[in-house]
């Protein structure tokens, strides 16, 4: 231990926030490489598994309506890339570690070729789309940041972006979006605006995490996760298929659900009436289906978390997002409302103690690992806000368009997000585990799940399995007429074609 550990441990955790908070207040001394965060080790550590690997490639698709200035929008996403390191950033290694090497700003230049596809429907644009989010990175080379832009009439474009997560997440697509807005509008009206200075670059956030992250404030997140996570269960699904060496499970399909604005206003007085949030209310029925289908009581689920505690970190790109894992006892057959009490309470305890990188928890607890799939847990949650901030541009129109690059990483996913039309989800999952038919199964019992327990919040978690059996049996029944219906109706044409032949 140096001399500077020995006195950091000499120091309560409150001296510890407060030397800590200061640090971030300044920029970390400038050498020529920097330690990676926590985060970024687990990322590089995957990709020399298996390089180039597109799982953690994050795409973006924004359609441009109106007349576009491309030399504008080109000036525009250079400055974005000399304003965050993050996009600037490679990776090397150092005396055997890894290392990132930010690039001078002066030697970046975006390339954004042009293509142009002529009348080409959105379908087809998705699958251009889709294709380019797939192209691999190289982490040691770089850049980080892929733009094209597509043009299909002259006031028609959209524009494509992808960034590998070591260096950008969710968040920092809105700020990507706001920021690429300004500046487009200052160069096109000849005023460019001069955006708030950063206080800092997410190479020094790395730097900070590294000094935070020991001692006592380590001990105390790792006993949290220790206590929580010890002896926990693996999840099975009983419909579950097994699969056989050398399945393909990167390959990820989806069913698309809907829940109604009428139900998410009944689903948000139920969360607001217990003293929890839309997101503890959609988990809750989310782990009570899991519950049913896969008949344990032992439910664990990761769901990400922004990760930006501080506000130095709330305008810079870069890879903050942390995954949180919520795990939920669901024996003695509770209700949903002590359901939903306890994972209230997971979930407040998983916030409070959200500064341990998942990827040191992973590295403490040593789980078994699979190159294919996540530690600790196989389904993931998230209720995502709409990432496209406001935008407002002289001339042009904006609308993101969503993204599917085909690549699994989770055996099972339920995303949401709200609309003016209620709230959108997708369950996406991996073919060579689960059929279509269970998969589009679970999204019609969530939905039934979800107007049970608002008739009902005391219900208990047996009666809500009969119930979902029974919704089972009346659907397999209406298939069963539907397919009789259909079989005689083509007995009747075959007999009417035998008459007229006759």
């Amino acid at each position: 231990m140096n001399d500077i550990q020995q006195w950091l441990a000499t120091l309560s955790i409150e001296q510890k926030r407060s030397l800590l908070a200061e640090l971030l207040q300044k920029r970390a001394s400038r050498p020529q490489t920097f330690p990676l965060s926590f985060a970024q080790q687990r990322l590089w550590f995957l990709d020399q598994i298996e390089p180039g690997s597109p799982a953690y490639n994050i795409p973006a698709a924004v359609r441009l309506s109106g007349p576009l200035d491309v030399a504008a929008l080109q000036r525009s996403l250079d400055a974005i890339v000399r304003r965050h390191e993050a996009l600037r950033t490679t990776f090397s290694t150092q005396d055997g570690q890894p290392v990132q090497v930010i690039a001078p700003a002066a030697e970046q230049v975006v390339e954004l070729p042009c293509i142009d596809l002529g009348l080409a429907d959105n379908e087809q644009i998705l699958q251009l789309a889709a294709q380019e989010s797939r192209r691999p990175f190289d982490l040691a080379c770089g850049p980080l940041l892929r733009a094209t832009l597509l043009r299909r009439t002259p006031e028609e474009h959209v524009l494509l972006f992808t960034v590998h997560h070591i260096v950008f997440d969710g968040w920092s697509i809105a700020i990507f979006l706001r920021e690429l807005a300004l500046l487009y509008e200052g160069l096109r009206s000849g005023t460019p605006p001069v955006l708030p200075e950063l206080a800092i670059q997410y190479a020094d956030y790395a730097v900070w995490q590294h000094q935070q992250l020991q001692g006592p404030l380590l001990e105390k997140h790792l006993d949290y996760w220790q206590q929580m996570l010890e002896r926990y269960s693996p999840l099975r699904f009983i419909e579950e298929r097994t699969p056989g060496s050398g399945a393909d499970l990167q390959t990820v399909s989806q069913q698309a659900l809907m829940l109604p604005q009428s139900l998410l206003t009944a689903v948000k007085a139920l969360a607001q009436r217990s003293g929890a949030t839309l997101f503890m209310v959609l988990l809750a029925a989310f782990k009570a289906l899991l519950h049913c289908h896969a008949q344990q009581t032992d439910i664990l689920v990761g769901t990400p978390i922004a990760n930006r505690t501080r506000v130095e970190t709330e305008g810079l790109i870069g890879f903050f997002a942390n995954t949180l894992v919520l795990r939920t006892d669901l024996s003695a057959d509770p209700s949903f409302a002590q359901l939903l009490a306890r994972v209230r309470e997971v979930a407040l305890g998983a916030y409070a103690h959200q500064e341990l990188p998942f990827a040191k928890l992973v590295e403490h607890l040593q789980p078994e690992r699979h190159l294919s799939r996540t530690p600790l847990f196989r389904v993931w949650f998230v209720l995502q806000e709409d990432p496209l901030p406001a935008l407002q541009l002289p001339g042009l129109a904006l609308s993101l368009m969503e993204v599917h690059p085909g690549v699994a990483r989770y055996d099972l996913k339920l995303s949401l997000w709200e609309g003016p039309e209620g709230l959108k989800g997708a369950l996406e999952y991996r073919p060579a585990l689960f059929d279509a038919a269970t998969v589009a199964r679970l999204a019609a019992q969530w939905l039934v799940l979800l107007e049970c327990v608002l008739e009902r919040p005391d219900i208990r978690l047996g009666e809500l399995a009969a119930r979902l059996s029974e919704f089972d049996r009346q659907q397999q029944s209406h298939r069963h007429q539907a397919l009789q219906q259909n079989a005689l109706a083509k007995l009747k044409q075959a007999a009417r074609k035998t008459v007229e032949e006759s």
